[in-house]
C-alpha cells in the first residue's frame, strides 16, 4: 500500500537517489504544500491578554484525536479584528487550520468573520476527508472567540448602565 500511496506521490527518481525518512515520506506524500508551509511556519503563534475587554478566547478540542485548538482574537473600538493569536496542540493539519484561521480573520469585521465556514478552510488547505475535523475545530474556535468576546461587550455595557444609575 506504501508503496502504491508512494508512486502516486514521488517522482520514481526519488528513489534512486536518496531515500526518503518516514517524517519526510509523510510530509512529501500526504500533505498538501500549503499545509506543510503554515506547519513549518504558522503565523500569529502566541497569546493576548485574555483579561482585557477587547480580546475574545475560544478553547475547542476534539476528544477522539485529542487535538485542542485555543483562538484569541483582539477587536478595535470599531469592530475590527486587529490581532489573532493561537496555540494549538494536535497534527500538523489542525496547526495548519489555526495558522490559516488567524491569518483570515485579522482586518475583517466580527460579524465578517462569523462567515468563514470550515468548508473554505479545508478547501484552502486541501484536507483530505480524514483531517476535515481540523477545519471543523478552526472554525469552532473562531465561533468560541468571537462569543466570547461579545460576551464580554455585553457585561462592559451592563456595567456602564449600573454605574449612570
Amino acid at each position: 500500500m506504501a508503496g502504491t500511496v508512494a508512486n502516486k506521490c514521488l517522482s520514481p527518481l526519488t528513489f534512486i537517489t536518496r531515500r526518503l525518512s518516514a517524517p519526510e515520506f509523510i510530509t512529501q506524500c500526504c500533505y498538501h504544500k500549503k499545509v506543510v508551509d503554515h506547519y513549518e511556519n504558522p503565523r500569529n503563534v502566541g497569546i493576548l491578554d485574555k483579561q482585557s475587554k477587547n480580546v475574545g478566547t475560544g478553547l475547542v478540542g476534539a476528544p477522539a484525536c485529542g487535538d485542542v485548538m485555543k483562538l484569541q482574537i483582539e477587536v478595535d473600538d470599531q469592530g475590527k479584528i486587529v490581532d489573532a493569536r493561537f496555540k494549538t496542540f494536535g497534527c500538523g493539519s489542525a496547526i495548519a487550520s489555526s495558522s490559516l484561521a488567524t491569518e483570515w480573520v485579522k482586518g475583517k469585521s466580527v460579524d465578517e468573520a462569523l462567515m468563514i465556514k470550515n468548508t473554505d478552510i479545508a478547501k484552502e488547505l486541501s484536507l483530505p476527508p480524514v483531517k476535515l475535523h481540523c477545519s471543523m475545530l478552526a472554525e469552532d474556535a473562531i465561533k468560541a472567540a468571537l462569543a466570547d468576546y461579545r460576551l464580554k461587550q455585553q457585561d462592559d455595557q451592563q456595567e456602564a448602565v449600573r454605574a449612570s444609575n
